[in-house]
Parts: C-alpha cells; structure tokens; sequence
C-alpha cells in the first residue's frame, strides 16, 4: 500500500512538471533589446593605402658614344635644366671623323656635278647621233651613281655630327641631379652597366598605391567607367614615412587597366605638386583618400551580424524581430556601416546583439534616432 501512495505522488509530479513545460513553451516573453530608429546623415569616410613616391620623371643619363670623360660640368644634387652640358666626353676623334666626312661630301659633290655635265654633253651628243644608245645609258647611270654617292656622304656626315653631339653629354630634363660616380679621366661607352647620372623631374611627384580588383570592379559599375571613376575622387592626402602630413593635398589621375595577376590588385596613380622639394623619389608613405556620403543611412556594426558573406539586421515589425539583408558601402571606419540599400528612413532596428536575436523573438524597447546617438 506504501508503494502505491509512492507512485501515485510521483506520478502527479511528473504531469505537473510537464503542464509546467507546456506552458512556457507556449508563452515566449518578450526581450528588450536597444532599438535605433534610422534617419539620412552625413559621413565622411577615409582609407589609407601603402603606397611609393616615384618623381614625374626619373631618367638615367648613359653615353651613347666611347670615349674618356674630359669634363665634369656637374653637380650632385644640384638642379640642371634640359639642355645643360653634365659631361663631355673626349670630343677630338669625332671632330676628325666628322671634318673628314665633310670632305668626302664635297668631294661627292665634285664628282656629281662632273657626272651632270658629261650627262648633258652626251645628251647632245647623242641627238646629233654621233654616239650610240650605250654610251648615254652609261652617262646617265655615271650620273645617278654619283648622285648615290653623295647621298652616301650626307648620311655619313649627319652620323658623324651626331656621334660628336653625343660626346657632349646634355640633361634630357629639367630636374635634380643625383649621385654619381663618374670623374675626369674615366672610360665610359653605350655598353656600361651603370647611368653616368640620373636627373628626377621632382616639380610634380607620382605617388603609386594599389586597390584590389574587387574594389575597383565595384566602383567602376558604379560610376559607369573607369574615366568617371577618377573624375569621382576626390583630393588625396598623404602621410610621409616619418608620420608627418604632407601640406599639399593631390588628385588621383590614372587608374590603370591591367590587374596584377600575382597580386589580384590594380596600380592607381596620384600626382602631388613639389614646389619646395619634399617630396623624393623612391620614398614610402600612405595615401589617404577620402569618401563622403550625403544624405546615407549609418547603423553600428553590433547591429548586424553575417552569413556566408552576407550582411543583415534584424528590423522590428509589430514588435518582432525580422532579418534583413542590408547592403553597405565598401569602405568603414571599423564601428559602423554605409547602409546603400536594405534599409528606408524611419525603420526600427536592434542596435546590439542582433547575432544572439532568433527569427521572430518578440522584442521590446524605446527606439532612439540614428542622428541623436544611442
């Protein structure tokens, strides 16, 4: 009889546990969670990239002739105009060879003129009939070989004038000089290895940085082109290597059309203004490029959460949790979003938490407006 009464209670508070059960599973209490209300706002955002600092132009001055340097007009470092003389080069064996290709020119002129007038005579000659259709045939061809030769001499004598202007060694730019190594008495040729000098055009400075194609992809349908996509940014700052900024602000001119395939990434061009020469080549720094967005809808990040690349938010409709897959500009500060499209004025969002909310969860809470902060 002990045993029965035993059972009976724990029968009763087996049902009891499991009504208890029941009616918790079948009342979900509402959660309160911190909403946001989204309203259009202002931001501007930045980015900043590696990138070098090459001059506008960089060019390494070689010999084009043999020969032993006899004069060293230049300095290091110093600036040189187009045109300057930076070395000569032992001028003595080109003068010669080009006195002596003046005189083979004359010479040829000589025998061509001597060729036209046994032309002409046999010309006479031969509508007098006193000599045969040889003879003129071989006036003439007299003539045109003379008229070679002296073709010959003047090509000649214009390869002669150029190896002496070669042996005065000139800057093919306006720029700075850099270091060199050369000194009177050396022997140089087309054939060195090393520059005699290089001059950099640093009055306006091209500072190289790299996007990934993905980006560039994105921006370019954007805009339509990549021709539009440069004309859309807007002025570029840059940090130089020793954490200074940089006082004149650059524009973004070149967006290449080639993806590195070792890199998965496109070379664009932006070009600084270098008035006091702060600027060198071959240095380091990063670019920063700013975007703003007017008028654009901004959500923390906590309120999203992802899946499979994908980004939602969970908008509270008659006082439920429903997600939403938002889509947001490419570029963050790392605490919130661009919202481009997902999301409308005057919606209500959970702002935190939103990876720990369930499809349909009840939620409860006083909405605050994106423009008047949390």
């Amino acid at each position: 009889m002990r045993y029965l009464t035993i059972a009976a209670l724990g029968l009763c508070a087996v049902l009891s546990m499991t009504s208890c059960k029941q009616k918790t599973q079948g009342q979900v209490e509402a959660v309160t969670y911190p909403l946001l209300k989204v309203f259009p706002e202002d931001r501007s955002l930045s980015v900043s990239y590696s990138a070098v600092i090459e001059g506008k132009q960089d060019v390494e001055v070689r010999p084009q002739v043999s020969g032993f340097i006899t004069d060293v007009l230049v300095q290091e470092g110093a600036k040189v105009k187009k045109g300057q003389t930076l070395f000569v080069i032992d001028t003595i064996p080109y003068a010669a060879a080009y006195r002596q290709a003046k005189a083979t020119v004359a010479t040829a002129e000589a025998q061509l003129a001597t060729s036209e007038l046994s032309l002409e005579g046999s010309e006479d000659l031969y509508a007098e009939k006193v000599i045969s259709d040889f003879e003129l045939q071989t006036a003439r061809n007299s003539y045109n070989s003379a008229v070679a030769a002296l073709r010959q001499a003047e090509a000649a004598e214009a390869s002669a004038a150029q190896s002496l202007s070669y042996a005065i060694v000139k800057s093919p730019v306006n720029g700075s000089a850099g270091m060199t190594s050369v000194r009177v008495g050396a022997l140089v040729s087309a054939s060195m290895a090393e520059p005699l000098i290089s001059v950099s055009d640093n009055s306006q400075m091209y500072v190289y940085f790299s996007l990934p194609e993905k980006e560039v992809l994105s921006m370019t349908r954007q805009y339509g082109s990549i021709d539009n996509t440069v004309k859309s940014f807007q002025p570029v700052t840059l940090t130089l290597a020793d954490g200074t900024e940089y006082e004149h602000q650059g524009r973004i001119d070149v967006i290449s059309r080639i993806v590195d395939k070792g890199t998965g990434t496109v070379r664009i061009r932006a070009v600084f203004d270098n008035p006091d020469g702060r600027l060198m080549s071959g240095g380091s720094g990063r670019i920063n490029v700013s975007y703003d967005r007017n008028g654009c809808i901004v959500i923390p990040q906590e309120a999203t959460y992802e899946i499979q690349d994908k980004i939602f938010v969970y908008k509270v409709i008659d006082g439920k949790a429903v997600s939403n897959e938002i889509k947001v500009f490419r570029i963050n500060d790392g605490r919130e979003y661009v919202v481009e499209s997902g999301l409308t004025e005057g919606d209500v969002i959970v702002s935190k938490g939103a990876g720990l909310l369930r499809e349909g969860t009840p939620v409860t809470g006083t909405p605050v407006n994106s423009n008047e902060g949390e």
